[in-house]
């Protein structure tokens, strides 16, 4: 007979005694971790600056092997040397298109067109989502692209890099809507503070074109991960900025004639430019679809024989920027390089090749502002601001025409010379350059791109030139009389029957006012209530005030459901200036949508 092992009945209690006591002990853990996640939560907005800090670093990094793996690719396929030899010339280029060409079209579909419309898009309609695939085709599509001789730039790839790696770290952590719309501005910064060395100009672009408005705590997101992103990036590459600026000298007043002529000359270059693409972009996205795989290999056979001749078009160009503010070339170098270059960069950009506009607008100023400044010196030699001066300048003066960022287009030029000497230059010519661009090209560059594609993102620039509807636009003179509040209710009521008003306006001494109808006045003067103040009789129901200055919009909550809203004075809050009530600000809107139609 086989032995029959007993578990004793003392064992049996213990073990169910420590198996509750387990339960008790993941109860408490588990309110602990709910009570955790409770604070985060509440502090969602601590935690979102904590988060800024670190897609500062990751975008950074990120930003760093972007970098090394472009010179990288560059060197392997063209050699270190400025000008690259013959064969590889002309043949990498090409051979670099069809790869591209097949990775986009097969593997990374997403990467195509513009990295700051898709970001926008990602705040705008897909709630901060920007797929981590994307991060990866950009990086090795546009490293082949850049390294192999494209005229195209790192700095929009850098961007939605950084706004794709923000969006998969708050995904992960699983932030409220908001936050995480939030975020892709934030690594957007981050990307491009790191591509550019510059952390001013990076967050001043996200807002001028991504957000197109600003919180005090999503400005201190957008700082944080560019100051992060930049510190990174001088470990490892140090704190030299990406442009070689020699110093510039103070210039006379009436110099400043010679920017304002370069404004003008870059205004017309920024056209160009725009007229190009928005010309010929739509026409190559209908050509039949066999057509994508060899487009460009098109475009980079193109470049690579331009690039026989004028080698200084491949690329992104920094090295030759900084040797043109060195005054290397002589001006009409300058100005063929600057043309070329324009063409070099449309062909690429049309072909679907991913890259950035960024650096080929700072090379092609960089080249027409020298080139009219070295006409400008053969022709008034009595000039002392040098070539490099007037490539400087030129830098923000296309920044401002054809990117159509006039804040960011002046402190670009400030953060890459590092002086603040040479910004009334810069304010004359780029704001010239703008508003020719804004005449002739009424749809702005990134705008023009989305529409092309068919996706309607907010236009920025409208946004800021839109006329803002304010409480003076629809404010009238009041109907009834104005009563204090010390007036006894027999004055009040005869005031009414005098104006044969159906309400009266009550003016307190704090400023505050209140309405009193004709029923409120008959009920208070009921028995010996006539001989009574009205501030005794009334029931404090403050009527909201607003100030003439302020947006319209601000009254429609305020106006629904009452009588009016007193439109008073910032000094004196006891000065009526007028009044508002809702059919007069529905009316205004009326009138503004109706004059927007014409």
């Amino acid at each position: 007979m086989a032995d029959r092992q007993e578990t004793p009945v003392g064992g049996s209690q213990r073990s169910g005694r420590k198996v509750d006591a387990l339960t008790a002990k993941a109860s408490v853990h588990a309110a602990r971790i709910r009570e955790l996640v409770g604070r985060l939560t509440a502090k969602e907005s601590q935690l979102f600056l904590f988060l800024s800090m670190v897609i500062g670093l990751l975008a950074g990094l990120a930003v760093v092997c972007f970098r090394v793996a472009i010179d990288t690719t560059r060197i392997w396929l063209l050699g270190s040397g400025l000008h690259p030899r013959v064969l590889p010339t002309l043949l990498v280029p090409t051979i670099a298109g069809i790869f591209v060409s097949l990775l986009v079209i097969w593997v990374f579909p997403q990467v195509r067109g513009s990295g700051v419309n898709q970001t926008k898009a990602a705040v705008y309609i897909y709630d901060g989502y920007v797929p981590f695939r994307t991060v990866i085709g950009k990086f090795v599509t546009c490293a082949l692209a850049i390294g192999s001789g494209f005229s195209l730039g790192p700095e929009d790839p850098a961007l939605q890099m950084g706004a794709g790696i923000a969006s998969a770290l708050g995904r992960r952590l699983r932030l409220s809507k908001e936050k995480t719309r939030l975020l892709a501005p934030v690594g957007a910064a981050a990307g491009l503070a790191a591509a550019f060395n510059a952390p001013i100009s990076a967050v001043l672009f996200v807002i001028e074109e991504v957000i197109g408005t600003w919180s005090a705590g999503g400005l201190g997101g957008l700082v944080l991960a560019a100051v992060m992103s930049v510190i990174v990036l001088r470990h490892f590459f140090g704190s030299q900025a990406i442009l070689q600026v020699p110093p510039y000298h103070r210039f006379r007043p009436v110099e400043l004639i010679g920017y304002a002529v370069l404004g003008v000359f870059g205004g017309f270059a920024s056209l160009v430019f725009l007229k190009f693409l928005a010309y010929v972009r739509p026409r190559m996205r209908r050509l039949p679809p066999w057509t994508f795989y060899v487009q460009p290999a098109a475009a980079g056979l193109m470049i690579g024989l331009i690039g026989l001749v004028y080698p200084q078009v491949m690329g992104a160009g920094y090295t030759y920027i900084s040797l043109a503010l060195h005054g290397q070339y002589s001006w009409d170098t300058l100005g063929a390089l600057g043309g070329l270059k324009i063409f070099t960069t449309g062909v690429a950009f049309v072909s679907g090749t991913p890259g950035g506009m960024f650096a080929p607008a700072m090379f092609i100023g960089a080249m027409l502002g020298g080139a009219v400044g070295g006409v400008e010196h053969l022709l008034l030699h009595h000039l002392t601001g040098s070539i490099s001066s007037f490539a400087l300048v030129g830098i923000g003066t296309l920044f401002a025409g054809f990117l159509r960022v006039p804040i960011t287009s002046v402190m670009i030029v400030i953060e890459v010379s590092g002086n603040y000497s040479i910004i009334v230059p810069v304010l004359i010519s780029n704001t010239i350059a703008y508003l020719i661009s804004r005449r002739y090209q009424k749809v702005p560059l990134f705008d023009l791109f989305a529409r092309q594609e068919g996706v309607e993102l907010p236009s920025i620039e409208e946004q800021r030139e839109h006329q803002v509807l304010r409480v003076e636009h629809a404010m009238v003179e009041p109907s009834f009389p104005i009563v204090r509040s010390e007036s006894l209710v027999a004055e009040a009521m005869a005031m009414a029957n005098s104006a044969n008003a159906r309400m009266l306006l009550v003016r307190f001494p704090s400023g505050r006012w209140m309405t009193v109808d004709r029923g409120q006045l008959d009920r208070f003067a009921e028995g010996d209530g006539q001989g009574r103040k009205l501030a005794d009789v009334l029931t404090a129901d403050w009527l909201p005030t607003v100030h003439p200055d302020q947006p319209l919009d601000v009254a429609i909550g305020m106006a629904q459901g009452r009588p009016l809203v007193p439109v008073v004075s910032r000094v004196d809050p006891g000065k009526l200036e007028g009044v508002l009530t809702l059919d007069d600000v529905l009316e205004t809107y009326r009138e503004a949508s109706r004059n927007e139609g014409e």
